[in-house]
This record gives C-alpha cells, sequence and structure tokens, in this order.
C-alpha cells in the first residue's frame, strides 16, 4: 500500500549497472524474479511513433546493460503498441494483466491512453512509471500503482505562461489547443497563468492538416505569441502554415512537440521564433555515461524521455534484483524507490508524483534542425 512517507530503497542506478547490492557484495538475483517480464505501453507506430520510440529505446537500454551484467537472470521488456489511440489502450492494459509474469509497466505515453489504461492496470495491481503522460489529473484519481517520472502539466504550464510572459514579454498570447486529455490539459494552465494576456483560444482537430481558420484568427488578434498544446505533428503544420501567412508571433509548444516529426514538419520554419517547453531533462545532460551509451546502441542521439525511460527501466530492474517478482512486492518497492538516476533523484510522493525538489522545466530553441537547451525556468 502506498504511504506517505518513503524510505530509501536498497538498490539504486548503481546497483543494476554493476551488479552490486547497496549493503553489500555481489549478489545475484535471487531465482524467483527471473523470468520477469515488464512492458512499454505507448505509441510505437503511427503519428506519433516518435515520442513512443524515444521511450521505448531508453527502456531497451536500460534492459540490454542489465542482462549483460545478470546473464543468468534472464527477464524480457515486451512491447504494446497503442499508436496514441485511447480507444486501444484497455485492450492491451487487459492483456497486460492477463499476463502473471508481467509485473511493471513502462508508460503508458500519452495522458488520453493513461486515462484509458491506468484504471485496468491499477485494478490488476501492476505498477506504471510513465514517463511522457503529464496530465495533472492522473495522480488525483486515487491509483495506487501509478507514478510519473516527469513534471505534469500544471507544473509546465505554469513554467511556460512565465516563460511567455518574463522571457519572451507576450501581451496578446492566443492559445490552441488540440482539444485531448494532454493537449486541452496543458494549454488550460498556460491560459490560467497568462490570465487576461490571453486574447483568444481555440481548438482545431487532431490530425487536422488544414489551419487556414485559426491562422486567420490569430491575424486578426493581431497575436504576439501563439501557444499550441498538443502533439507534434499537428503542431509543425501549424506553425509551417503561420510563418506562410507571415505572422510573425513567437510560436511556442509543450513537450507533445518536442520530436523530429515537429522538425519534419515546420522544415525551415521551425528554426526561427520557436520555444518547445519541457518538464524532462536535456538527454545530453544525463549522468552515467548515458547520452554516450544510447549514441552506441542505436546510433543517433537520445531524444525526448529517452532518459527518463532508462531510469523508469532500471526503477523496475532494481526490483527485480532485490527478488520482487510478484505484483504487490514490486508496487511496493517502486513506492518506496528513493536513489539517483541519469536524469534525477527518483522518489515519489504519495501520490505517485515526483517529489518538488526533483522536477524541472527547460525550454528548448531549434537550431541547426535538432532541439538544443536554452535554458531551465524556475519553479515560481
Amino acid at each position: 500500500m502506498r504511504t506517505l512517507l518513503r524510505p530509501t530503497a536498497m538498490l539504486g542506478l548503481l546497483s543494476v549497472l554493476t551488479g552490486c547490492v547497496a549493503a553489500g557484495g555481489e549478489q545475484p538475483a535471487p531465482a524467483s524474479a527471473c523470468g520477469s517480464r515488464i512492458a512499454v505501453l505507448g505509441p510505437l507506430s503511427g503519428d506519433s511513433a516518435d515520442l513512443g520510440g524515444n521511450v521505448r529505446d531508453g527502456a531497451r537500454l536500460a534492459f540490454d546493460q542489465y542482462r549483460a551484467e545478470h546473464p543468468d537472470c534472464p527477464v524480457e521488456l515486451v512491447e504494446f503498441d497503442s499508436q496514441g489511440d485511447p480507444k486501444q489502450a484497455p485492450a492491451l492494459a487487459q492483456q497486460i494483466v492477463d499476463d502473471a509474469r508481467i509485473i511493471g509497466v513502462v508508460g503508458p505515453g500519452f495522458s488520453g491512453e493513461a486515462e484509458a489504461a491506468l484504471p485496468i492496470l491499477d485494478q490488476g495491481g501492476v505498477a506504471t512509471i510513465t514517463t511522457s503522460a503529464t496530465r495533472t489529473e492522473l495522480s488525483e484519481r486515487g491509483w495506487s500503482t501509478f507514478h510519473r517520472l516527469v513534471g505534469n502539466d500544471a507544473v509546465q504550464g505554469r513554467a511556460a505562461g512565465r516563460y511567455i510572459d518574463q522571457a519572451l514579454g507576450g501581451t496578446a498570447v492566443f492559445v490552441v489547443d488540440d482539444g485531448g486529455a494532454y493537449g486541452q490539459g496543458l494549454a488550460d494552465q498556460v491560459a490560467a497563468g497568462l490570465g487576461a494576456k490571453v486574447v483568444q483560444r481555440a481548438t482545431v482537430a487532431a490530425g487536422a492538416t488544414d489551419f487556414s481558420a485559426v491562422v486567420g484568427q490569430i491575424r486578426s488578434a493581431d497575436a504576439d505569441v501563439v501557444f499550441y498544446g498538443g502533439y507534434y505533428a499537428e503542431a509543425g503544420r501549424l506553425r509551417r502554415q503561420l510563418r506562410a501567412a507571415d505572422i510573425p508571433a513567437t510560436f511556442v509548444a509543450g513537450d507533445g512537440a518536442k520530436a523530429d516529426g515537429f522538425l519534419r514538419e515546420a522544415g525551415d520554419d521551425a528554426e526561427t521564433g520557436v520555444v518547445i517547453t519541457c518538464p524532462c531533462l536535456p538527454p545530453e545532460r544525463a549522468g552515467a555515461e548515458f547520452p554516450q551509451r544510447y549514441r552506441e546502441r542505436f546510433g543517433v542521439e537520445p531524444g525526448t524521455n529517452s532518459a527518463e525511460s532508462y531510469d523508469a527501466a532500471t526503477v523496475f530492474l532494481a526490483g527485480i534484483q532485490a527478488g520482487h517478482g510478484d505484483r504487490a512486492a514490486m508496487a511496493a518497492f517502486v513506492d518506496d524507490y528513493d536513489a539517483p538516476g541519469v536524469t534525477t533523484r527518483i522518489a515519489w510522493t504519495g501520490t505517485g508524483e515526483l517529489v518538488a525538489s526533483s522536477v524541472v522545466v527547460w525550454a528548448f530553441r531549434v537550431q541547426q534542425g535538432r532541439f538544443v537547451a536554452e535554458r531551465s525556468i524556475p519553479a515560481s
């Protein structure tokens, strides 16, 4: 059962990488935990696969390293592709619950699918650690197995609003969202923080390709900043069409737009006047040689939430190394975990949110076709 006080977990990141128990010498994982499975649940194909692939590959790297250190204790990472569709999530969650060997989930990936899947996973007693589902209310539903390894939309939305106000000097902000659990929730937080500086709001359909109507509204409002709450494909298309219409407003979006798909959709129009916020660590700043290990394994730079996913998988692998081969024991272990990761100190509150001191929000600019960390945004 989740409690508000969390004693330090016996195992942390270094224990997994070295195969050592924190309190002693070399110890193999007890046989009872060997053969366990951890699932990755998220968009691994379709329009949102860039973000889901980042999460999957971060977890893959952690598993590869664990297997190299523990060849006599097989563990498996199994993938469940939601395509980012909340309608598919319940059936996938039920498949996870029905497989007794699965004792933890890295995910769900998006807020909409999380709202659909988490009631089933919680009822099945499966511990979850999401690295990308940021809707604030997810931690307020009473799910005892829910954990989040990034800041939520309330944190990011307030930070984005402060950045627009203080760094950009925005005075006429037009807020657009995609009507989804994540996009609308984040946009609501930004709008609440900016108050009267929001001149107008609009909602566009997920999957839209023609933004001429909202572009016309933005022109009429004479906005100096446009904030978009939603995912990268639509964000990139909207940005391109704003530039094509010669609208000079600075374009700001949240972490759902921080993916290569945004760069592909926006093209050269992503290079000027674009700011992306993310409650995540710039992956090149991750510790324990994570960026180098990731490049060696996948041949590319780590992407958004790759390092956080590595940390999430590491928590579960630490639990397996400690001998927790059933769901109840793993859930209790994750609840009480408190150790450094490659991104931050990993410890949760009683609702499954990261402790406040571990949460950070960054602002990114686009330079030469990649996201470059500009600065962290203070919590208040």
